[in-house]
């Protein structure tokens, strides 16, 4: 493995919270490609970059370099970056959750068992709810533990090909690149309260129309989804905390109903209902081509009905705008 950072994982906030719109999203975008052409774009709000030759050409280390782009983004579109610095997108992304925004994040060269070691199983990419309890059932509750376990272990608990990858990654090692203007694996988006919010419907309300939005998303461009993955940012006792849990569909869908079950399900298990909740944020993950996705007949004539109907609203939205069909309850 190449342990020269040279993989940025680009995560962006505007000043004063939230995400950038689409407009500033594309400004960023075209300000990381005058410093590499190999930009992978992670919308809503993030962006990986190889820069394993701007670092030559500018005479910078990844640090260096992350400075000069935090710099220009504020500068020109109002917006700051955390970002991750490593060898490979895995890491770098990995990097990036720990960076405060307005810092940058370096797993230098040796120290990527260092970084890993300690953090629990569900932090490992690739790593859901369900395999994270199946590796903890067995005491392999952290990445340190998957790493030094024997790669035949790890396939007869979950599988051959499963299982090699988690030992891989685990011990820092990620086969991917970055692939320029690939189709984005994940789409996301997310509600900020003006203040604390208390109100349990208000939470709920909030999550209903992030599933509606992602899923007219994914229906546009032709996609269905296979997980839900959702975080709530709370106030605790030291200050903001955020929880995020993710599950698997029953099958692909881009179907909105089916997307607002499965993210009322998980929002349930986190049991915050008295919690001041400052915002929430909803991922659909394992994005592929509708074409390729096999819907489970039913003979529900409400769960039919219920599909015509989206279609119809889809075509409304396409003529005159997102706004032009919502729920009852997001009417108000």
């Amino acid at each position: 493995m190449n342990d020269e950072p040279a993989v940025l994982c680009l995560r962006f906030r505007r000043i004063g919270g939230g995400l950038p719109d689409s407009a500033d999203y594309e400004g960023l975008l075209a300000l990381l490609g005058a410093f590499t052409p190999v930009v992978e774009a992670a919308p809503p709000g993030a962006a990986l970059a190889d820069v394993g030759g701007a670092l030559r050409y500018f005479g910078q280390d990844a640090a260096g370099l992350a400075s000069v782009i935090r710099v220009r983004a504020l500068a020109l579109h109002g917006v700051d970056c955390a970002i991750g610095a490593a060898s490979n997108p895995m890491l770098a992304r990995m990097a990036a959750r720990q960076a405060a925004t307005g810092t940058t994040f370096v797993v230098a060269p040796g120290e990527h068992a260092g970084f890993l070691a300690s953090r629990p199983a569900a932090a490992l990419d690739g790593v859901g709810a369900a395999t994270a309890r199946t590796l903890c059932g067995y005491g392999l509750d952290s990445i340190g533990r998957i790493a030094a376990a024997p790669l035949a272990t790890l396939q007869r608990i979950t599988g051959v090909r499963t299982g090699r990858e988690l030992w891989e990654r685990a011990n820092g090692i990620d086969r991917t690149r970055v692939v320029p203007n690939a189709a984005a694996r994940s789409i996301a988006a997310e509600r900020t309260f003006p203040r604390d919010e208390l109100d349990p419907g208000q939470h709920r309300r909030a999550l209903l129309s992030l599933t509606e939005e992602l899923g007219a998303r994914l229906r546009a461009d032709g996609q269905v989804c296979r997980s839900l993955a959702v975080s709530v940012r709370y106030a605790d006792r030291t200050g903001y905390a955020t929880l995020t849990r993710s599950r698997t569909l029953t099958e692909p869908t881009a179907h909105s109903a089916a997307l607002t079950s499965l993210a009322y399900r998980i929002q349930d298990s986190f049991a915050l209902q008295r919690a001041r909740v400052r915002g929430i944020g909803l991922r659909a993950e394992g994005l592929h081509g509708a074409e390729r996705a096999a819907h489970q007949l039913t003979f529900d004539p409400v769960d039919e009905r219920a599909r015509r109907i989206e279609a119809v609203s889809d075509r409304l939205r396409a003529r005159f705008g997102p706004q032009a069909v919502k729920p009852g309850r997001l009417a108000a």
